[in-house]
C-alpha cells in the first residue's frame, strides 16, 4: 500500500524529506523567536519582544505552508519534534546577531530545497517556493536592518531604550 501512495505523490521522496526538514527549521525558527521575546520581555526590551513574538507566528505560518503543501502533493508531513532552544543571551545585540545567522540559515535551506527541485524538474514545487524566496529577501533585510541599528544608534547610555523602540518600526519596502 505504501508503495502505491508513493507512486501517487507529485513529489519525490528526496524533495518530500527536504520539504520535512523545512517544516523542523520553521518550526525551530519559531521556537527560536518565541525565547527571544521571552529574553527581550524580561529584559525590559518591550518593542523588540513583540517584534520576536509577531516572528514567531510568522514562522509557524511558514511551518503550516510547507506541512499543507507535502500533505496536498500526497506526501507524508511529519509533526517535527523541536529541542535544545537557546533561553538566555549575553546582550542584547547577540538576540539580534542571532536572529540574523537564523534568517540565513533558513533561506540557504530554501535555496538548496530549489535547487534540487530544478534538478528534479519539480517545476511546481519551485513554483511554491518562490513565495518564501521572496518572504526571505524581506526577512533576511528587516534583520539586518535591525542589527545595523546597534551601529547607527550605539548601545551607551541608553542607546538600547532608543534601539528598542526602532525595532518594531523596521519595515521592507517589497516596491524596492
Amino acid at each position: 500500500m505504501k508503495d502505491l501512495i508513493r507512486i501517487r505523490s507529485l513529489i519525490s521522496a528526496d524533495v518530500e524529506s527536504l520539504l520535512n526538514q523545512q517544516v523542523k527549521k520553521e518550526a525551530t525558527s519559531s521556537s527560536i523567536y518565541l525565547a527571544m521575546a521571552s529574553w527581550c520581555n524580561r529584559n525590559g526590551f518591550d518593542y523588540s519582544s513583540e517584534y520576536f513574538f509577531k516572528q514567531a507566528e510568522e514562522e509557524r505560518q511558514h511551518q503550516l505552508k510547507f506541512y499543507k503543501y507535502i500533505l496536498d502533493m500526497g506526501g507524508n508531513a511529519i509533526s517535527p519534534d523541536v529541542t535544545g532552544i537557546k533561553q538566555e543571551y549575553n546582550s542584547f545585540r547577540e538576540v539580534f546577531e542571532d536572529a540574523l545567522d537564523q534568517e540565513v540559515s533558513v533561506t540557504q535551506s530554501i535555496k538548496n530545497i530549489y535547487a534540487r527541485c530544478l534538478s528534479e524538474q519539480d517545476y511546481v514545487t519551485n513554483e511554491f517556493l518562490n513565495w518564501f524566496l521572496k518572504e526571505q529577501r524581506e526577512e533576511e533585510y528587516k534583520a539586518r536592518r535591525a542589527l545595523e541599528l546597534f551601529e547607527v544608534i550605539g548601545e551607551e547610555g541608553t542607546g538600547n531604550w532608543e534601539i528598542d523602540k526602532h525595532v518594531g518600526k523596521i519595515k521592507y519596502d517589497s516596491e524596492a
